[in-house]
């Protein structure tokens, strides 16, 4: 009976796993979404909310810079310290980048993204740095920095640029030069020939390289700044050959006359000498066509006797 009732189990399971279907690979996560309402939190400074005047003139600047970035409405940090003021949630004005705490503040004014900034400084240079948050995932999306001080990175206009769309966040590349045909090179990828238009790029170092047949490489690195050109003269120099060969298939050239000077020839290129290392040179083969004919080995050892 007990024997039946184990047989009558596994069977059960075996058609139950029969019949299971297989589970489907977990999905990726969804992209985030593209901001159409942003708040942004108040301005803090060492983790404690700045309400001085020029924090209150950055935190309007930057929601201005940040509207612009996502072409969307900006809810001021004014306006959301109001709102918590009338939901009686004070703790959400501290919330110092966490996630968590930025998601229900988003909630509470119904954004789909909220922008943290934290005022800082290094050396004489102040510094924003921030964070997006997405209130439908609560999670981080993008950190970015402002540098008001630092030309070539935007100041808040980069930053917002730089935290909303950073392909965006770009400058223009312009290379010049008198040589047309010559391939233009940025990174180790090829963008054109010239004469080119101006080049978007990432703002940053980069390496550039113009190459031609019958010119020389230029090579250097470029700084690319934001929202900018950045001019490069570009002077290639000519191979020497290519300019003789050009230089004489031109019909309206000069002839130029070439001057021979006898120069005496080096002592081992005299007659004396190269008799003197030939009888050398005779004098061995005659040794060593001897030494085998008589049967000795180069490497051999023995004793040659006269003939009798």
């Amino acid at each position: 009976m007990q024997l039946a009732r184990a047989s009558l189990a596994v069977l059960v399971v075996l058609a139950g796993s029969a019949g299971a279907q297989p589970r489907a690979p977990a999905a990726a996560p969804p992209p985030a979404t593209r901001p159409t309402l942003i708040a942004l939190a108040p301005l803090s400074t060492l983790g404690a909310e700045d309400t001085s005047a020029a924090a209150k003139k950055l935190e309007a600047e930057l929601a201005r810079e940040l509207g612009t970035a996502a072409a969307t409405k900006i809810v001021s940090g004014a306006e959301v310290v109001d709102a918590i003021k009338k939901a009686k949630k004070p703790i959400l004005r501290a919330c110092d980048g966490d996630p968590g705490c930025l998601t229900e503040l988003g909630k509470l004014v119904s954004a789909s993204h909220v922008v943290f900034g934290e005022v800082g400084g290094l050396g004489d240079v102040q510094v924003i740095y921030l964070v997006l948050v997405e209130v439908a995932s609560g999670k981080e999306v993008r950190r970015a920095q402002a540098a008001m001080a630092v030309a070539d990175q935007g100041g808040i206009k980069g930053g917002a640029i730089r935290l909303i769309d950073p392909d965006r966040f770009t400058g223009r590349l312009v290379v010049t030069t008198p040589v047309s045909g010559a391939v233009i090179y940025v990174d180790g990828r090829r963008i054109g020939k010239s004469p080119a238009p101006p080049v978007p790029l990432p703002v940053g170092s980069r390496a550039l390289r113009v190459t031609h047949p019958e010119h020389r490489d230029f090579v250097r690195f470029v700084e690319i700044s934001f929202d900018q050109d950045t001019p490069i003269a570009v002077e290639l120099t000519r191979y020497a050959s290519i300019e003789t060969e050009l230089g004489a298939t031109d019909p309206g050239a000069p002839i130029r006359k070439l001057t021979y000077v006898d120069v005496p020839p080096r002592w081992y290129r005299t007659w004396w000498a190269i008799a003197g290392f030939s009888a050398v040179a005779l004098t061995g083969a005659l040794v060593v066509g001897v030494a085998t004919a008589d049967g000795v080995g180069f490497d051999a050892s023995g004793t040659v006797r006269p003939p009798r």
